[in-house]
């Protein structure tokens, strides 16, 4: 015997039918906009916190850099008066 479907139960299926595959290219085309926005804005942010660890590090350089020059010239003179205090001979000849 053959199988009789209602006429109404194949319109609803083939509309079902015909609005999945006209949203499917804007949905997917949804998608990769949603994944390249994300995917940029991931390396924004990494690119700014790259940016803020390097001037972390580059500020801890510059401040022993000064330290370092600070004492050179401390270092200098204290090499310098005890060679003055530490002999025996007068200052100047």
């Amino acid at each position: 015997m053959a199988d009789i479907v209602n006429p109404q139960i194949t319109d609803a299926v083939t509309q079902t039918n015909v609005k999945i595959l006209g949203e499917s290219p804007g949905l997917a085309m949804g998608n990769l906009y949603q994944a390249t926005a994300q995917a940029l804005s991931l390396a924004a942010h990494n690119a700014a916190s790259a940016q803020q660890n390097s001037s972390t590090v580059l500020q801890a350089t510059t401040t022993q850099g000064v330290a370092l020059l600070y004492g050179v010239d401390t270092a200098a003179t204290a090499v310098g008066i005890t060679e003055i205090l530490g002999s025996n001979k007068p200052a100047y000849p």
